[in-house]
């Protein structure tokens, strides 16, 4: 019997970054599926192209990103979910893999609320939802606020940048905790991509 070779996951970040804080975080999911063996294509849905709609509608999982503005995502990536309402109807991205990050001001910034929309947005596609798999840190005396998950998320990667700040100002922390995302992201799709081709070989 000729050995079963296990396919390169695809993982799409499609994301939307108002002052660039997002898109470094964006990258950051990028790299960390990127070593973890998958091939990653980013997707700024502001400006998505048909291309681009294309490697969404290809993807094994797709991660979502945004600012948290006003308790939610951003007026751009809400035009994007409203955009994808054929591929609703049609079920297209139906039992793929999705997962979500977020970047306020704040520490709690209502990010959860974002997290929360990205999650029932996936769940109206029929999508599976991807935690990020961490416990939270910083949260005892021993704890720093270096430590991954430093404010404690769990639906998705949560990332506090000060109000003033530039993008060199997103923590250290956050940006490893969104490499960790992509990695799980990437490990999971890649897991399940083998189960269909193994399935498929011995239908």
């Amino acid at each position: 019997m000729s050995e079963l070779v296990a396919p390169t996951p695809s993982v799409a970040v499609a994301f939307h970054s108002g002052y660039g804080h997002t898109a470094v975080l964006a990258e950051a999911v990028r790299r960390g599926a990127a070593d973890a063996g998958a091939d990653v294509a980013l997707v700024p849905v502001d400006t998505i192209t048909d291309e681009q709609w294309q490697r969404l509608d290809d993807a094994d999982a797709i991660v979502f990103g945004s600012p948290t503005y006003m308790g939610s995502a951003s007026a751009a990536f809400h035009t994007f979910a409203e955009a994808t309402s054929r591929r609703f109807g049609e079920g297209r991205w139906a039992d793929k893999l999705a997962a979500g990050f977020t970047n306020s001001a704040s520490k709690s910034g209502d990010k959860s609320s974002t997290l929360a929309f990205f999650a029932t947005f996936a769940a109206q596609h029929r999508m599976l939802w991807v935690s990020l798999g961490l416990a939270p840190g910083w949260n005892s005396t021993t704890a720093s606020e270096n430590d991954l998950n430093r404010l404690g998320f769990w639906g998705g990667a949560g990332a506090q940048t000060p109000l003033d700040g530039g993008v060199d100002t997103v923590h250290t922390a956050d940006v490893t905790t969104a490499e960790h995302l992509g990695a799980r992201v990437a490990r999971q799709a890649a897991l399940m991509a083998a189960g269909r081709r193994a399935a498929s070989v011995t239908a």
